[in-house]
């Protein structure tokens, strides 16, 4: 089969498409034909990769893991003797952050209790762009026991990418006012998501807003916490779902001193659960009540997968990308 691999850390060029051998699965193990997979901002940091530490987990000289890509959906195409929920011939998606072994492929593999049926209405290319940035955007809206409300003013950092998107159209179905943040070129973009106002971070400073917000969520941080801090109301959430490493001893340096200081919940989001039951099911409801629609930027095959990684690693994307074999 064919499959996206890479042998050493680096940019998109490191990575190429060659012939491997096809798995075969045992055990609880699932082998699912891929018929589209969602690229993501995490499978670039992964190549770098972004936090130099995370090599202690995934390879210190070079990658343990050559495959690429953690959305998938695609079809049953074999199973080992312990798996008892699919068959083949079903249709399935899945979020294989840390198992699997790539879905830039034209097979994967993975746990059987990793994937998820997916429904027959659900077309393929919605089911792989929908696990990985639409639970990030449900559970960005949710820390600890207080979930984002309708009538609050939520602000979305990042809302043009791959996790802003679902952020924009979750708080919109809840009832929430949404100010997304993007550059000016993306604004109508975020506007056509529903966003109730938007910022050109180009030509305004979102940390000054005229009226504060109960939560901020910032996709991808680039300011300090401090700098957050009078953008929010008392009570309010901040919560960041990644940044550079540079913003992330600064946060460990700030965020103690903040929580003494003040009463607004400041940090990088803990406690991530990929393909969470209740998040998908959640995701699935709102999908299919036409209250979120996943907005699919790009298709590559995956003979180009290279430039779809590119593509996003430059910034461009509005939305999903989808490599397709």
């Amino acid at each position: 089969m064919k499959a996206a691999v890479r042998d050493r850390y680096g940019p998109p060029e490191v990575v190429r498409v060659e012939e491997v051998p096809t798995p075969v699965p045992t055990g609880d193990q699932v082998l699912v034909r891929v018929r589209a997979a969602g690229a993501n901002r995490a499978d670039l940091d992964g190549l770098y990769p972004r936090w130099q530490f995370t090599r202690l987990l995934i390879g210190v000289r070079r990658p343990r893991v050559r495959g690429l890509g953690i959305d998938v959906a695609g079809v049953v195409e074999a199973v080992g003797e312990k798996v008892s929920r699919f068959k083949p011939g079903d249709r399935v998606f899945a979020e294989l952050f840390w198992i699997g072994d790539g879905t830039f492929a034209e097979y994967t593999m993975a746990p059987e209790g990793a994937l998820e049926a997916t429904p027959d209405d659900l077309p393929y290319e919605v089911a792989a762009v929908l696990s990985h940035s639409g639970v990030l955007a449900m559970q960005s809206l949710r820390q600890g026991r207080r979930e984002l409300g309708a009538g609050e003013r939520l602000l979305v950092v990042g809302a043009s990418g791959n996790v802003g998107p679902y952020a924009v159209q979750i708080a919109r179905a809840r009832g929430a006012h949404v100010t997304a943040v993007a550059s000016g070129a993306k604004l109508d973009f975020v506007r056509s998501l529903g966003a109730d106002e938007v910022i050109d971070y180009q030509t305004a400073d979102p940390t000054r807003p005229s009226e504060r917000y109960d939560w901020i969520v910032d996709v991808d941080a680039h300011q300090s916490l401090l700098s957050w801090r009078a953008a929010l109301k008392p009570g309010g959430v901040y919560v960041a779902l990644g940044g550079s490493g540079a913003w992330l001893l600064g946060l460990l340096l700030t965020m103690p001193a903040l929580r003494l200081a003040t009463n607004k919940r400041m940090g990088l989001m803990l406690g991530w659960k990929p393909m969470n039951r209740p998040d998908i099911n959640e995701l699935l409801r709102l999908v299919k009540a036409g209250k979120l629609t996943p907005h699919i930027d790009r298709r590559y095959p995956l003979d180009e997968v290279v430039q779809a990684l590119r593509f996003i690693d430059d910034g461009k994307a509005r939305g999903k990308v989808l490599v397709v074999p």
